[in-house]
C-alpha cells in the first residue's frame, strides 16, 4: 500500500506540500496541486488521518491515548499528564481504550483528525498497523507504560523485574512456596514481561511454576475473579495468589472472599501497581508500586521536546516493592514510592 512518501516522491513534491494538498490548503500552486492529485490516482493512495495529520502549524494540543480509564493506575497517569502538559503551555484529549485496541485505533485517528501536536499512547497491543504508519510518518509520538517493540519511538516506563524478583524473595522469606501468578495479556509489554519476570524469579528461588498456576487475564477485574476461582478448584490450590495489576487483584480478593476465605490466613495475596486502596483493604495489600505521577509527567516533557525540536529521551525508572500484611507478614510501616530513573537518549 502505497505511502504519503511515495507520493511525494512521485510528484517531485515534499510530503507536507502533499499534505497541504490532500487538507486542500490554498497556498499550494496549480501545478504541485496537479502533480500531487495525479500521484495519488496512479498510486491508488488513499489518505487517512496519518496523513491529514502532517502540519507545519501548532494547537498546542497533546493527545492521551490510555488502557483503562477505569484503572486507578491510568487515571493518576493521565491527571499527571494534564497536569505537566498545563504547565508546559499544552492542553490535553484524552481517549479511553477499554483494554480494546479497536478502539484504541479509532481515538488514535481521531486525534490525529483533530490536529494534535502530540500523541502519548500506552498501547493494548503491539500490531497496530495505524500506530506503525504514525510512527513513520513522522507523527510526535511517546509510549508511555507500555510500547510496541521495534517501533522506533521514545518509551518512558517502569522496570518491574527487580521489584518481581524483591517479591518473590520475600515470599521466599515468608515460608510459601505454592507460588501463582495471574498474568496480563501477552500481546501487552507489560503483560509478558511481568510474567517472565516472575518465572525468572522463581527459578532462581528453586520454586517450581506448575501451568495449573499460572492463568491469563486482561487486566480487568472479571479475569482476576475468574483465574482465581480456577486456582481455588484446584486439589492443591497455591498458598499465594500474584496478580499482575492492581484491578485483577481487586478481582482475586473478591473470588477469596467469595468462598468463605481470609486473607493471609487462607491465602495469601499481592499485586502489581500499588493504588491508594490497598491501604484501606483488611489487611492491606503488598503490592510493588510504579512512581506513576513521574511516568506521566516525564512523558510530556519527552514529547514536547520532540515537538518542539529538541532530541527526546526514553526513561526509565524503578519500581518497588511495598510490603504490607496482605501475604502474612508482621505489620510494617508503608512508605511512597521512590523513583529512580535511567535516561536513554
Amino acid at each position: 500500500m502505497a505511502s504519503i512518501k511515495d507520493v511525494a516522491a512521485a510528484a517531485g513534491v515534499s510530503v507536507a506540500t502533499v499534505s497541504r494538498v490532500l487538507n486542500e490548503h490554498p497556498s499550494v500552486s496549480v501545478d504541485a496541486r496537479t502533480r500531487v492529485l495525479a500521484a495519488v490516482e496512479r498510486l491508488g493512495y488513499r489518505p487517512n488521518a496519518v496523513a491529514r495529520s502532517l502540519r507545519t502549524d501548532q494547537t498546542h494540543t497533546l493527545g492521551l491515548v490510555i488502557s483503562d480509564v477505569l484503572n486507578p493506575y491510568f487515571t493518576e497517569l493521565a491527571r499527571s499528564v494534564e497536569e505537566e502538559a498545563r504547565a508546559l503551555g499544552y492542553s490535553v484529549i484524552i481517549g479511553n481504550a477499554d483494554e480494546r485496541p479497536d478502539l484504541q485505533d479509532h481515538h488514535v485517528r481521531n486525534l490525529l483528525d483533530r490536529r494534535i501536536d502530540g500523541l502519548l499512547v500506552s498501547p493494548t497491543d503491539g500490531g497496530s498497523p495505524l500506530m506503525l504508519d504514525a510512527a513513520r510518518a513522522g507523527t510526535p509520538m511517546v509510549f508511555v507504560d507500555r510500547w510496541i517493540p521495534g517501533v522506533e519511538v521514545p518509551v518512558v516506563r517502569a522496570d518491574g523485574r527487580e521489584a518481581v524478583r524483591d517479591l518473590v524473595a520475600h515470599l521466599h522469606g515468608l515460608g510459601h512456596r505454592r507460588l501463582a501468578i495471574i498474568a496480563g495479556p501477552a500481546a501487552t509489554t507489560t503483560g509478558s514481561e511481568r510474567v517472565e519476570a516472575f518465572r525468572e524469579a522463581m527459578a532462581e528461588y528453586g520454586i517450581p511454576l506448575p501451568d495449573a498456576y499460572t492463568g491469563h487475564g486482561d487486566f480487568q477485574a472479571d479475569s482476576g475473579r475468574r483465574v482465581t476461582e480456577g486456582f481455588l478448584d484446584l486439589p492443591e490450590p497455591p498458598e499465594v495468589v500474584f496478580a499482575a495489576d492492581n484491578l485483577m487483584a481487586l478481582g482475586a480478593l473478591d473470588a477469596i472472599r467469595a468462598r468463605g476465605l481470609r486473607v493471609p490466613d487462607d491465602i495469601a495475596l499481592a499485586a502489581f501497581d500499588d493504588i491508594p486502596w490497598f491501604v484501606h483493604t483488611d489487611p492491606p495489600i503488598t503490592a510493588i508500586a510504579q512512581p506513576t505521577g513521574e511516568l506521566g509527567r516525564a512523558a510530556v516533557r519527552a514529547l514536547v521536546d520532540r515537538i518542539e525540536g529538541r532530541p527526546p529521551a526514553s526513561v526509565t525508572f524503578a519500581a518497588r516493592l511495598v510490603v504490607r500484611r496482605s501475604c502474612g507478614e508482621s505489620p510494617v510501616p508503608s512508605q511512597s514510592p521512590s523513583p529512580v530513573q535511567r535516561s536513554t537518549p
